[in-house]
């Protein structure tokens, strides 16, 4: 029970600024299974503070301050991979020479952009959730997108080399190989989203496909997968699934 809630601790404390006490133990191949459950806290965060501000602003700028929160609680982690993934992968340069580009602690224009990018999508996406969406459907989605964004690092992980053989932010997570057991907490997100009805269903195609074609394409350009491009996976299917929900509510 004691490793549980050190994994569990460990988990938060590494995607997100929450506090979770002194002298937690970093517990690097334990953690990377209650990813979901972390995303889901975001998500129940997010819910909280986005029925604050509704009753003091109206929805499009209740998103952009839901988006802003969301970079707040994860101290901006996720996007600062998102940058740094973007400069190596779109400068057209050698595999090497891409991965190098990541560790550079300066963001090109390709990151900024980038950045800008997706931001504009999930703010985009979160405005059309509040207002087309029933009250169950935004609170619903609200709670498991970020939860299956979070999931969606366990697949890369799994499913990938990592890009750096004796350095970088991610390389204790692929000590070794993971099971369908580190996989168990994904479908909570998953069980949640049957409530939806066949827009649920829709949600986690979306999900499955989006997480294929990152992958697809990370293993084409590069073949790999580095922390930084684990923190622009969860960054991009975040921003991509808002979306996606928000024009599939209308229909």
């Amino acid at each position: 029970m004691k490793k549980v809630f050190t994994d569990f601790r460990s988990a938060i404390l590494f995607i997100t600024i929450l506090p979770v006490g002194k002298n937690v133990a970093y517990s690097p191949m334990g953690m990377i299974k209650y990813f979901p459950v972390v995303g889901l806290i975001l998500g129940g965060l997010l819910l909280v503070f986005d029925g604050i501000i509704s009753s003091l602003w109206p929805p499009v700028v209740v998103a952009i301050l839901d988006v802003i929160f969301l970079v707040v609680v994860t101290g901006a982690f996720h996007l600062d991979g998102l940058g740094d993934t973007a400069d190596g992968i779109f400068s057209h340069r050698s595999r090497q020479r891409a991965l190098e580009i990541m560790k550079d602690s300066r963001t090109g224009m390709m990151g900024l952009v980038a950045v800008f990018c997706i931001l504009a999508v999930k703010t985009a996406g979160i405005y059309c959730v509040k207002t087309t969406g029933t009250p169950f459907q935004t609170l619903a989605l609200l709670l498991i997108i970020p939860s299956y964004s979070r999931s969606a690092m366990i697949f890369g992980i799994r499913f990938l080399n990592y890009g750096r053989k004796d350095k970088g932010t991610g390389l204790d997570l692929f000590e070794k190989q993971m099971g369908l057991k580190d996989f168990l907490f994904v479908l909570i997100p998953v069980a949640i989203s049957l409530f939806l009805g066949y827009k649920g269903l829709v949600l986690n195609l979306v999900f499955l496909i989006t997480v294929l074609s990152i992958l697809g394409f990370y293993k084409k350009k590069l073949n790999c997968i580095t922390g930084d491009m684990l923190g622009a996976m969860n960054e991009v299917i975040e921003a991509i699934l808002f979306l996606a929900t928000g024009a599939l509510i209308i229909f």
